[in-house]
């Protein structure tokens, strides 16, 4: 009889998590969406191994901090339905920025696979890596993959069945927060573990932790479970001992762990040179030419999609207007005929009236996606960023606001790549 499993992918936006999924599942997988809420589920379904996986592509995110419903999403389904395993998909380009969400799955305490994706990328750029002692070092088996090319998926299958069965051990890793912030961790988790009804889902350690960081969820679920628990007094200690707030100390302790394994771990990298990407970013974020670049290509847009869209709408309007003419020769000169007035007002009328705007929407939109793909999306978004913290939104809003020009109901739905309701709703 085979056996069933849970397996979660994880991962942040652009690291290749869905390239990874859709190269294991193939054609095998459905799409709907999370219950209550607008974001996509994908799901898909292997047999291999005596096993039947079942394997959930969770949506991408930066951190587990839940500010954002896609966090939510992700941090719920891990916490609560428990997944047999969970692979972290890493950019491994962009290692150190990719692995602060890493350290956060690492404190879960949950069964962790790590696959290091675009690892093509990392070769060409010369860098070499003691795989064996990040792994040792992150605590969680490490598989290279290129997701576009397929490469290392079936290394990556082999690996996430070893874990699955409990064939490999993993090693224990703690982050080290410093003695004061440690001592206060541990006088959280003893005054957790006190209180009955705990929930053997959370981690302690990850909870104290999530607590200390003043997390809205963690919070919500202290109260509701009536734990005592006297988080102000060890704020006021931490403060008053390092200086500085407990979320801002974790934050730094994690990236400092991150930067110590990476450099450790690595044995050779070229010298120290700007990429393509970087040379780009440079005149693209510029502040004297960024501005002027993004309104010049703005612009460039909307001029080829008006313009060359006039072209195609005259097409279909005429053709509208003969289709008309001819129902209309049917018909008596002033017989306003109920079949006559359905066929020409209603169906001609009404449909071309829709048809006629759809070179535009699909010249806008391909236009975007281009600017998408060459990676120029969210260098836009960082340059707007300053003008839309004038009107009280995150640089992220741009985009849903461009894409409203072409249409609102995907320009609303895109909305929800903002991290909180409030953002949401005034970019609406």
């Amino acid at each position: 009889m085979e056996k069933q499993i849970t397996v979660a992918l994880v991962g942040n936006p652009n690291s290749g998590k869905t390239t990874i999924f859709n190269a294991i599942t193939g054609a095998r997988q459905h799409v709907g969406n999370y219950p209550g809420v607008t974001v996509e589920k994908k799901e898909g379904t292997i047999r291999s191994n005596g096993y039947t996986v079942n394997i959930v592509d969770l949506p991408g995110i930066y951190s587990l901090s839940a500010r954002s419903e896609d966090e939510r999403i992700a941090r719920d389904f891990i916490i609560q339905e428990i997944p047999d395993v969970v692979i972290d998909v890493v950019d491994f380009s962009n290692l150190e920025r990719n692995l602060y969400l890493t350290t956060q799955l690492i404190e879960l305490e949950i069964p962790l696979v790590l696959a290091f994706n675009m690892s093509d990328v990392v070769e060409s750029q010369g860098k070499v890596y003691d795989m064996d002692l990040l792994s040792q070092l992150l605590g969680a088996p490490i598989v290279k993959t290129v997701g576009k090319k397929t490469r290392g998926i079936k290394d990556l299958l082999e690996i996430m069945f070893e874990v699955a069965s409990g064939n490999i051990r993993l090693s224990e890793v703690r982050i080290d927060y410093g003695r004061d912030l440690e001592k206060e961790l541990e006088r959280i988790q003893v005054q957790l573990v006190q209180n009955n009804g705990w929930m053997e889902s959370y981690a302690p350690r990850w909870l104290a932790l999530k607590l200390l960081e003043k997390d809205s969820d963690a919070n919500r679920f202290v109260k509701e479970a009536n734990y005592q628990i006297d988080l102000e007094s060890s704020e006021k200690r931490v403060e008053k001992l390092v200086g500085d707030a407990p979320g801002m100390i974790i934050v730094d302790r994690r990236y400092g762990f991150i930067t110590g394994a990476v450099q450790e771990a690595i044995q050779e990298s070229p010298e120290t040179r700007r990429s393509v990407s970087d040379k780009i970013d440079l005149v693209m974020t510029n502040r004297v030419l960024g501005l002027p670049l993004f309104f010049g290509l703005m612009f460039l847009v909307f001029h080829l999609t008006f313009t060359l869209g006039s072209i195609p709408m005259d097409w279909i309007t005429s053709f509208f207007e003969w289709s008309a003419t001819s129902i209309n020769g049917f018909w008596v000169s002033g017989d306003n005929s109920p079949l006559r007035s359905l066929l020409v007002d209603g169906i001609i009328g009404g449909v071309g009236g829709v048809i006629v705007f759809l070179p535009n929407i699909l010249l806008l939109f391909s236009a975007i996606a281009i600017l998408e793909d060459s990676g120029y999306m969210p260098r836009a978004a960082f340059m707007m960023d300053r003008l839309m913290h004038k009107l009280g939104l995150h640089g992220k809003s741009f985009i849903p606001m461009l894409i409203g020009f072409g249409c609102s109901i995907p320009a609303i739905m895109a909305t929800r790549t903002l991290e909180n309701k409030k953002d949401r709703l005034i970019t609406m």
